[in-house]
């Protein structure tokens, strides 16, 4: 039996109420508050510095509030005992997680379900993140992507209720990142809470049940990706993709009425108002434009984001030598 049977009269595995951390004049975590269902991933969305981390690790104790309320599985953290029996069933994966690159993944295992009284089989955990075939390989001949799901299996050592998973995916090139999605995804399968910190709007729409924007310590708003969408995403686009500017300039002409702008790609855009798309291609079949290709697109989280900040979210980072 799992540590969910202990949690079976738990509605939220986290509340938190006008939570604040400073930093002498600095506000990190600026009045949070929110909820997050048992069995739910829940994504924290913001950029580098936004306040997830900071967050994440008062509810993990490991930095203390400046004021507020936060219970985590029912516990109130501001309670030693409390807190001390909370981190026998909680996991977690710190953003600047590393393995023990000379023991292999089945030793890294071992080392790290010693510090727990209970703990799943090792062969379960490696099978949880697919690493079957990695078992008995050196973490230093892992791949960025594989280490980071090594560091998922170690945060289920103790087959915890609660998994925190503080930017699982940073660092890794598309391919290792939607193979760590699969094993998020399975958590949830498995009965497990994700509490999930990202800077990703992609893997935050694919993964969340619920995401929180946070903006420089301050929650924009908290929904399920389609229901921020609706409130904040704006219309649908038509995207008409060509290939030359002489092209590009006809479909201006043609299309002005709409309103055309080009996006980076160098492609047109115009809101989809109803109607409009069968206007659109009628009219440029008409004048035998040569476009590649007509989509519709609808809002992204992207565009929810520079709605409410009013700024891109902007990913700078450098990508792990074999991720």
């Amino acid at each position: 039996m799992g540590a969910e049977t202990e949690m079976s009269d738990v509605e939220f595995a986290i509340v938190i109420e006008n939570l604040v951390k400073k930093y002498d004049d600095l506000i990190a975590v600026n009045d949070v508050s929110f909820k997050i269902k048992m069995g739910e991933i829940f994504a924290f969305l913001g950029p580098n510095g936004a306040g997830k981390t900071t967050t994440v690790e008062i509810l993990e104790g490991i930095r203390k509030k400046t004021s507020g309320k936060a219970y985590v599985l029912g516990k109130d953290i501001d309670k030693r005992k409390e807190m001390d029996s909370l981190r026998k069933i909680i996991g977690t994966l710190p953003q600047e997680f590393s393995t023990h690159d000379n023991l292999t993944v089945t030793e890294n295992l071992k080392f790290w379900s010693r510090m727990y009284p209970k703990n799943l089989p090792i062969e379960q955990l490696i099978a949880l993140v697919k690493l079957e075939d990695k078992a008995k390989t050196r973490c230093k001949n892992l791949s960025g992507g594989l280490k980071r799901r090594l560091g998922i299996a170690i945060s289920l050592v103790n087959d915890p209720v609660l998994v925190f998973l503080d930017e699982p995916t940073t660092g890794l090139d598309p391919r290792a990142r939607r193979e760590t999605w699969e094993v998020i995804e399975d958590l949830k399968k498995q009965g497990k809470t994700v509490f999930l910190t990202t800077h990703y709007m992609e893997e935050a729409h694919v993964l969340a049940d619920t995401v929180a924007i946070i903006h420089k310590g301050k929650i924009m708003d908290i929904g399920t990706p389609t229901q921020l969408i609706d409130r904040h995403g704006g219309e649908n686009k038509i995207v008409v993709r060509c290939n030359d500017q002489e092209t590009r300039d006809k479909i201006h002409d043609l299309l002005f009425t709409y309103g055309p702008l080009e996006n980076e790609d160098g492609d047109i855009v115009i809101s989809a108002k109803k109607g409009i798309l069968s206007k659109v291609v009628d009219l440029l079949d008409e004048n035998k434009v040569n476009y590649t290709d007509i989509v519709t697109q609808r809002p992204t989280l992207e565009d929810v984001f520079l709605s409410l900040t009013g700024e891109v979210l902007v990913v700078d980072e450098k990508i792990s030598e074999n991720a």
